[in-house]
């Protein structure tokens, strides 16, 4: 068997393995929803204690008390990290930082199905999902009543769906930040109370009080939308940008 053969065999049966893990996983998924496999209160009781290690010194560090009041995770697409900040009795405190291990897309708003696009905008957890098939989530609200008006303005109407914050390193229109991290932030979430909980997803970090416009796409509603999102990062940071 020559070389390239011999890649091209090696290659192919990669393929065939991920798909197979892949399908397992969401078999899986299925299977334990049904049953009743996993739940928020299995999920607490086998992680919590971790997770609550993990977080406590880092809320004391900025005098908060855990769990806190509230709490917001600021997400920037372009840079790719997801921070996590609580609220104190009269501001926001930055607690820490993530990378984000997986995403897809480019700068600029989610629009329809299957536009693999990360959406961007102001929201909130609807649900968390302890049998997620990328270990565990945590569901945004998309779309949220600002992205159906605009839908409904531009003719536009299937939105998409299933937008989440999960395990694992790679995602197609979500967020992915490894199974470590999610466990981390799902209890920090439902320490919390999820309804107490907003998320921001930001094109990237704004230069000079503004994002850039994606030029592949001219969306007349898009400077509303950066205003939303720019208002709230002011509104977390203090006036920081």
């Amino acid at each position: 068997m020559n070389l390239s053969r011999r890649n091209l065999l090696i290659g192919a049966a990669a393929i065939v393995c991920a798909l197979v893990i892949l399908s397992f996983r969401r078999l899986f998924s299925i299977y334990r929803r049904f049953v009743g496999g996993q739940t928020v209160e299995k999920v607490l009781s086998a992680h919590g204690a971790r997770a609550d290690r993990k977080w406590l010194p880092l809320f004391t560090k900025q005098g908060l008390n855990y769990p806190p009041r509230k709490i917001v995770l600021i997400a920037t697409k372009l840079e790719r990290k997801l921070e996590v900040w609580a609220r104190g009795e009269t501001a926001f405190r930055h607690i820490t930082t993530y990378p984000i291990l997986g995403a897809s897309g480019t700068i600029g708003p989610k629009l329809i199905e299957g536009d693999k696009q990360v959406p961007e905008g102001v929201y909130h957890v609807s649900s968390l999902n302890p049998n997620s098939e990328f270990y565990l989530s945590l569901e945004l609200d998309y779309p949220n009543e600002f992205d159906r008006a605009q839908a409904a303005k531009d003719g536009r109407t299937k939105l998409g769906g299933d937008i989440f914050i999960h395990g694992g390193r790679a995602s197609i229109g979500c967020l992915a930040m490894g199974d470590e991290v999610i466990e981390e932030l799902f209890i920090l979430v439902a320490r919390t109370g999820r309804e107490r909980c907003r998320v921001v997803i930001a094109p990237q970090e704004p230069t000079q009080a503004a994002f850039p416009a994606p030029v592949t796409q001219p969306i007349s509603w898009l400077p509303e939308l950066h205003r939303l999102v720019l208002t709230e990062l002011v509104q977390i940071r203090g006036g920081s940008l």
